[in-house]
């Protein structure tokens, strides 16, 4: 008689009571400050390690627009620009060259974590194919080269610059942009495409400082201590080294498995495991590639927007862990005979499939790590958009090398730092590196974030103006900031799974907006104080956030476990009928002519 192989149902009241047993332990009273800015010894960690600085004369001239920063939202804004004829577009970038955050993340095994062909904006403009699903950073940072050469971002660039200050001239209609350089020139027009993902930040533990061997963080990876380079050549030189690493999120995922094939020995510090997924990464077809019909990655960008917010389409042409998750809940919702489309039946099936999808996800975890106590350590017990999503192919099998240790911490976090090695639960573990992943300035002010102060009409500074929460008209125009246009995804589409669709509406909508206001030479272009009322007023009615959910583990999706305050819930807000709505009344809006709720003077 065979054994009963029949599955056991798991107890989800046990799972669903683990989840806050594990949140409960996470949560700090310090939130984002338990994080700190690279000071003193580290103050390096901010320096550009790929390209040397070379002094130049200060420039005193003017461009129609300055944009502050040059990775994806620049280079988009730049091209929509330059499509719309308009030539004199200033990109000033404190780094070496275009890329953003492709520019600083080289650490080996870096690449995009949503699909190459919907993440690299201008693939048929550029007419590059990307070479598999998921591209690494070497090609993506090239991508950005190629976008800046073709459409000649080039010629008025600034590199290797910072900008200081950005001040509006009421008067002369301009605003005056001072960097480290010395300059102090003019542009009628301004835009901010800064980001979170630029300004390392290192966490806040007890004799940081103290350490005395060599460290660094991930974004500033030392290629030159470790050897090896960031198309994945080995890091021989840690062939006899003690490294540590401290931080398991999205990059740790990415880099912890070249460093496992490396270190003499690896030490994984972990506080709260991600939930690694398959990822299962392919080359691209070329004939493939050479089948899709022009508007085919719009036709793509709409397709998985479409799905991952929980819409229907005839296809998924993305087909990722992504558009996985959301259809997974839409199938939940509506396999009952009378589906429940009420938000509380919604919010059911979401919890529903996410039973079920993190169930398969822990039970990944034993399929493929051998030591099962290390398994069991490395199991997520939170819903898994309570932090970014991870899918990997290598990151848990990296713990099966004999070299490479997880050492959990329990939620509570490394215990401290000493000049040998880093303490965890009274134990030391001697380390000749310490490597941080420790992430980048999210959830911190826009001022610190961006690095410097912007000041518009009579005096009034954007963090003033900003300090009881982010006010805007489609999250880009700011009463009193007239000609300034500030570029991200909050209070516009807020979709978060694929930054770039939203750079691609913005970049496009800000090119309409000033090709129109240079067209009746208009020496003004701003948003009344009605309209971004009445916008933002809109947005709180609907209440759709990024993250924010009180029961998840502490992350920088809802500022480290602690109360949202009214104010950090503005900086979260999106388009209340969600992103595939914005994006179409968006477009609606800069091809109607009438750009309700600006004024051009």
């Amino acid at each position: 008689m065979s054994a009963n192989t029949t599955p056991v149902a798991p107890d989800l009241d046990a799972i669903h009571a683990r989840y806050l047993q594990e949140r409960d332990k996470r949560i700090r009273p310090d939130g984002n400050e338990q994080y700190i800015e690279p000071t003193g010894k580290y103050a390096h960690f901010l320096d550009d390690p790929h390209t040397e600085r070379v002094e130049r004369e200060p420039l005193f001239d003017e461009v129609t627009v300055a944009f502050i920063g040059g990775g994806f939202a620049g280079l988009l804004t730049g091209a929509k620009l330059r499509q719309a004829e308009i030539d004199d577009v200033r990109i000033i970038e404190k780094g070496g060259d275009f890329g953003g955050t492709w520019y600083w993340n080289r650490y080996p095994g870096a690449q995009c974590d949503t699909a190459a062909f919907i993440y690299l904006p201008l693939l048929e403009e550029t007419g590059h194919m990307p070479t598999e699903k998921y591209t690494h950073a070497p090609e993506i940072l090239q991508h950005c080269r190629n976008i800046g050469a073709q459409f000649d971002l080039y010629d008025h660039a600034l590199f290797s610059t910072e900008v200081t200050g950005l001040e509006w001239d009421d008067a002369a209609k301009r605003w005056i942009i001072r960097t480290d350089r010395g300059d102090k020139m003019r542009a009628k027009y301004i835009a901010m495409g800064t980001g979170p993902l630029h300004r390392p930040k290192l966490p806040g533990i007890d004799g940081i400082n103290d350490f005395d061997g060599h460290a660094f963080h991930t974004s500033r990876w030392d290629y030159e201590y470790t050897g090896g380079d960031p198309g994945g050549a080995r890091m021989e030189n840690l062939a006899d080294k003690r490294v540590g690493i401290i931080g398991t999120g999205a990059t740790a995922v990415q880099c912890v498995p070249h460093l496992a094939q490396a270190c003499g020995e690896l030490f994984v510090f972990q506080r709260t495991p991600s939930s690694i997924d398959i990822r299962n990464n392919k080359p691209t077809d070329p004939e493939w590639f050479q089948t899709l019909e022009p508007g085919w990655q719009k036709k793509w960008l709409e397709n998985f927007t479409t799905l991952q917010t929980g819409g229907f389409t005839d296809e998924d042409l993305v087909m990722d862990g992504w558009t996985d998750i959301s259809q997974r809940i839409r199938d939940k919702l509506l396999s009952s005979p009378e589906p429940d489309l009420s938000p509380a039946g919604m919010l059911q099936a979401y919890h529903d499939s996410d039973d079920e999808k993190m169930v398969e996800v822990r039970a990944r975890v034993n399929q493929v790590v051998e030591d099962e106590i290390t398994a069991e350590k490395l199991k997520p017990w939170y819903r898994q958009l309570c932090k970014r999503p991870c899918f990997h192919d290598q990151y848990l099998q990296a713990f099966n090398e004999p070299g490479t240790h997880l050492i959990d911490t329990d939620g509570k976090g490394v215990e401290r730092i000493d000049a040998t090695g880093v303490w965890v639960n009274g134990e030391h573990y001697e380390l000749d590196c310490l490597i941080f992943a420790s992430g980048f300035e999210v959830g911190t002010s826009f001022e610190r974030r961006s690095g410097f102060e912007t000041t518009g009409r009579d005096g009034l500074t954007l963090s003033q103006y900003w300090e009881d929460g982010m006010r805007t008209l489609h999250g880009m125009n700011v009463h009193g900031f007239p000609n300034a246009f500030v570029v991200g995804p909050t209070q516009a589409a807020n979709l978060i799974s694929n930054i770039p669709h939203n750079l691609v509406e913005a970049g496009e909508t800000i090119a309409t907006i000033v090709a129109h206001a240079e067209s009746i030479e208009a020496a003004e272009v701003e948003v009344t104080r009605e309209a971004e009322d009445a916008w933002v007023a809109l947005l709180e009615a609907g209440g759709r956030t990024f993250g924010g959910d009180p029961t998840c583990t502490p992350g920088y999706y809802n500022n480290e476990g602690r109360e949202i305050s009214p104010s950090q819930l503005r900086n979260t807000l999106g388009y209340p009928a969600g992103p595939v709505a914005y994006f179409e009344y968006i477009e609606k809006w800069r091809t109607t002519g009438d750009f309700e709720g600006l004024t051009f003077s």
